[in-house]
């Protein structure tokens, strides 16, 4: 699934209006803390905040599938104006659909971010896929792009502005 240099790759993300994340790995370090009552903590990369809003400007709408179901994730969604989010998932590409019919899109208007094997049903399908960088080799593999970061440390941050460059040349700025 390889696009062979900067200048296919530039293309297809300039075409890019939605952008899907999956949640643990990747807008996460992939690490769940549990307390003695068994309520969860997650940690999410502040800097990647930024990038969403960066985006909005730029006309990206967001949606979030992942297979877990927690709290966390919801409030996380709410504070990036992320209306689209499917949680529990096991079939995720059930979600993408329901996704791309909520924003009128194609499967090569959408890109995915994933890190591990429940997400590769999406990502064949999305017109491009990204991987963070400690993603399993197989989701590696696949991507359209590897970040250089990892998940939960700036790799949507990294993704997202790299989505607005490729706007930005399309139009000039």
């Amino acid at each position: 699934m390889s696009l062979n240099n900067d200048l296919a790759i530039n293309a297809s993300l300039s075409n890019v209006k939605v952008v899907i994340f999956d949640v643990d790995g990747v807008l996460t370090d992939g690490k769940v803390i549990v307390d003695a009552q068994g309520g969860e903590s997650l940690r999410f990369d502040i800097q990647d905040g930024l990038g969403f809003y960066r985006g909005y400007r730029y006309g990206l709408q967001y949606a979030i599938i992942t297979g877990r179901d927690t709290p966390a994730v919801a409030a996380r969604a709410a504070q990036l104006r992320i209306e689209q989010i499917y949680q529990g998932q096991v079939n995720k590409q059930e979600a993408y659909e329901m996704v791309k019919k909520a924003y009128g899109v194609t499967d090569d208007e959408v890109a995915y971010m994933g890190d591990d094997v429940n997400d590769l049903p999406v990502m064949q399908q999305v017109g491009f896929a990204c991987a963070v960088a400690n993603a399993r080799p197989e989701i590696r593999t696949l991507a359209h792009l590897v970040t250089h970061a990892r998940g939960g440390d700036g790799a949507v941050r990294e993704f997202l502005e790299r989505i607005i460059a490729a706007k930005e040349g399309e139009n000039g700025s």
